[in-house]
């Protein structure tokens, strides 16, 4: 279904009020070589294929799940991580996804390790979306991670490279005001908050993670999220973790739709599976964003108040690799364990006053 005709990434595009979204659920297989990297792009194309004869030509957005090219570092330091897991943002990689987008004319969001000339040292962890026309129309590189280095890691040099508008994007395409969400990253508020300040529509999150009978913590907040912003949450996590030393099913299942108003619009059960799939109706959302009441939430917010406080509270600072530093696995527990001790019982971990 169409309702008008916009210029979307320099082309002009049929901007649709409804379409079909999918979660879909692949199993994640840890690469000990370069060449699985294509064998896992070839896996997912084929099920990228299967479900868009299954599911019919209003399917226009796939998720993908976390990790489903690579796995995740498993105490491999920065270096080996570099040369065996991480794209190049001008890669090879990303021009095979585009091709699987181009094929069947959809969005491809997904999420991956990303090398970056700029630090050469160090690797983001990526979240993207692939446009039908086969580009790159959103890279997001998560900013909280236990783990990995983050954008906020060498905040200075990397606002000086790519400005602010890279560290938060989002995308209006013919398919709504598009961003991603990387795997725990639902969990912090404020992130989502600024993504819906900027707009988003729908948010794009790849995931791996515990999926259990009962809610589970991200579930709850895929749940906030849509809800507190008003937006879609598509949300594609492991079917199955293959290839390290956990148990396989520990990460399989819970793939869903989440509407604007918190309702859980499809799920999927364990294993790969099509079935988190469901309709995005842009144009209901647009009239609850448009209307009065107290359940418009986004349009009761008091943005600059929050920000004086926050902005009077430091937990974990910027910069923190801007002096070249390669990090290791302990840095980033050492870093944690600091921010830790410096807290008292009932006290902030470091108070400026106004």
């Amino acid at each position: 279904m169409t309702s008008e005709v916009l210029q979307a990434n320099g082309r002009e595009v049929a901007a649709y009020d409804a379409y079909r979204a999918l979660a879909l659920q692949l199993a994640t297989r840890a690469v000990t070589s370069r060449e699985q990297i294509a064998e896992a792009i070839g896996r997912m194309a084929a099920q990228v294929a299967g479900a868009r004869a299954w599911l019919g030509p209003e399917l226009r957005l796939v998720v993908l799940p976390e990790y489903f090219l690579t796995g995740f570092p498993m105490g491999h330091d920065v270096p080996t991580w570099q040369k065996l897991a991480c794209l190049a943002p001008d890669g090879p990689e990303y021009e095979a996804m585009g091709e699987v987008a181009r094929r069947h004319g959809l969005f491809l969001s997904g999420n991956a390790y990303e090398s970056d000339p700029h630090f050469p040292g160090l690797y983001f962890q990526a979240s993207f979306i692939i446009a039908p026309s086969g580009e790159v129309v959103l890279r997001y590189r998560r900013l909280h991670s236990m783990f990995s280095p983050t954008p906020y890691d060498v905040w200075d040099a990397y606002l000086e490279v790519y400005g602010i508008e890279a560290v938060f994007p989002v995308v209006r395409t013919e398919l709504g005001a598009l961003a991603c969400v990387a795997s725990e990253e639902i969990l912090y508020p404020e992130l989502v908050r600024v993504l819906a300040l900027r707009g988003a529509e729908v948010l794009c999150h790849s995931t791996s993670e515990v999926s259990a009978p009962a809610l589970t913590p991200k579930a709850v907040a895929r749940r906030a999220r849509a809800l507190e912003n008003l937006a879609y949450v598509v949300s594609a996590n492991s079917g199955g973790l293959d290839g390290i030393p956990i148990s396989r099913d520990s990460t399989n299942g819970g793939s869903e739709v989440v509407d604007f108003e918190a309702r859980q619009l499809a799920v999927a059960g364990p294993g790969e599976s099509l079935v988190a799939s469901a309709e995005l109706d842009l144009a209901a959302l647009r009239r609850t964003r448009g209307r009065p009441g107290m359940t418009n939430l986004p349009a009761r917010l008091k943005p600059a108040l929050w920000a004086e406080e926050y902005g009077r509270h430091e937990v974990e600072r910027p910069n923190a690799l801007l002096d070249g530093q390669v990090p290791d696995r302990a840095w980033f527990v050492r870093r944690q364990q600091e921010i830790i001790a410096s807290r008292t019982p009932g006290t902030p971990s470091s108070h400026r006053e106004p």
